[in-house]
């Protein structure tokens, strides 16, 4: 049976489901299974390197720790906790860092809402490795469905995607492992719709991390409640007072299910290697080849001009930062850094004592943000202006990875920095190969045990 055609009356959480659910791993091509590999390692990683984050620690200290349930594991910390608490605490741990995975169709991350809430149902149900990517699998191409699909008014009157979207991929998810038939599916979405919150007003502070966290849970807890027969609005994208027209003022159309049909768009998923926002990767690039091609000297420059979409300005333009955190949402700051020639990719570099370091601040205050319309968000342009010369650069952080094989070098790389610290490198790599090899996994639990080796 197919959705109806007119946009007026169309299923669109019907469509989304019927557009996911029969995916399965072995039919998705390699590309496509290996960027879930990917997401895999780089979510560990960075999860590891944020438990140790103040905000996990308060959640393990407040949340997890009083439950004294043991059901799931938590990432990097020698505890476990009830299954929902394990995927709060692990959802934000794994975005404390800013240093997730990204979608643009999404327009927010996608692994770190789904990943916490597939290993926590896996840890407490003994699930293969095979089957987290599976589900992993289809709770992204859910996601960025329908962040394309309510378009990107969603974020832009302020919404973070991650909490809002990623609770419906987690629910996505997490109904796939638990095997509901298709009335099951529309009452967990029905219940991730009721329940998907986050806002761009918490970005800088703990709050951005826990619309991850929350995301997780409450889709897991979405999936979970309606395998026990909890009712909801089965047509909650589209109805009335309903998530489209509450969260973006949006008609849903069958069009984006047509125009994605047969792809697997977790292929298209960007990651990082800058510890800050992804909105700031582009203008940081160009400002690195300013400072790499023409070796300019930062006390030399008299201007620096940053050309973005609008659209950034209330994201990640804050103009003082106080903290290291606020600096991962600093153009000024960010640009400042990479003209200055820091290691950007490094967690030390956003501390609070660098943000506020007197020759960062000193370049800050000569960098100038400017709104370029007709400028995609993931582009940028810099200008820099030096004793009477001008250098320009520009990139696009939007273009997934052509080659693979390539971005599992680099993002072993970055893995590496971020556990060996903690775990040990033996451990470190240890970890790294099971991720990779996640599917061979007979018990998907061993990722998470192997995250507490150290």
């Amino acid at each position: 049976m197919s959705t109806s055609a007119t946009p007026e009356n169309f299923a669109a959480t019907l469509g989304l489901v019927r557009a996911v659910r029969a995916m399965r791993w072995e039919q998705a091509p390699e590309d496509a299974r290996e960027v879930a590999r990917h997401c895999i390692l780089d979510f560990l990683g960075v999860a590891v390197a944020g438990s140790r984050e103040p905000l996990t620690q308060i959640l393990v200290s407040e949340i997890a720790k009083p439950e004294g349930s043991s059901e799931a594991g938590l990432i990097g910390i020698k505890r476990r906790a009830s299954r929902m608490s394990a995927a709060l605490v692990n959802g934000a741990a794994a975005h404390a860092l800013d240093f997730d995975d990204t979608h643009t169709a999404m327009g927010g991350h996608p692994s770190v809402p789904v990943i916490p809430a597939v290993l926590a149902l896996a840890d407490s149900a003994g699930l293969g490795g095979r089957e987290v990517l599976e589900a992993l699998l289809i709770g992204i191409e859910l996601e960025c469905r329908l962040g394309a699909m309510i378009g990107p008014q969603h974020y832009a009157i302020g919404f973070h995607s991650t909490g809002t979207l990623g609770t419906f991929g987690a629910a996505a998810a997490c109904a796939h492992m638990l095997r509901l038939d298709e009335d099951g599916w529309l009452r967990a979405l029905g219940l991730a719709g009721t329940q998907a919150a986050g806002l761009k007003s918490g970005f800088g502070t703990m709050a951005k991390p826990l619309h991850a966290g929350r995301a997780a849970s409450n889709g897991l807890f979405s999936a979970l409640a309606a395998r026990g027969g909890y009712t909801s609005n089965p047509e909650i994208i589209e109805t009335a007072q309903g998530f489209a027209a509450t969260h973006a003022g949006a008609k849903p159309s069958r069009e984006v299910l047509d125009r994605f049909a047969g792809r697997f768009l977790i292929r298209e998923t960007l990651f990082k290697y800058h510890a800050s926002c992804y909105l700031t990767h582009a203008p940081i690039n160009a400002a690195a080849q300013i400072r790499t091609e023409h070796r300019v000297d930062p006390q030399s420059i008299d201007e620096v001009e940053v050309r973005v979409h609008p659209a950034l300005f209330g994201v990640c333009n804050i103009q003082q930062p106080k903290t290291g955190l606020e600096g991962k949402f600093s153009l000024r700051v960010t640009i400042a850094m990479a003209l200055l020639g820091e290691d950007t990719g490094d967690l030390q570099t956003f501390t609070d004592a660098k943000v506020t370091q007197a020759r960062v601040v000193s370049l800050r205050d000569r960098v100038r943000v400017v709104g370029a319309e007709k400028t995609p968000s993931t582009r940028a342009t810099v200008v820099v202006k030096s004793n009477g010369r001008i250098f320009e650069a520009e990139s696009d952080s939007g273009q997934p990875a052509s080659d693979l094989v390539v971005q599992r070098e680099n993002l072993t790389r970055k893995f590496m920095t971020l556990t060996a610290p903690i775990l040990g490198r033996r451990d470190a790599d240890a970890l790294a190969s099971a991720a990779l090899n996640a599917d061979q996994l007979a018990c998907a639990s061993k990722l998470i045990d192997l995250t507490q080796a150290g």
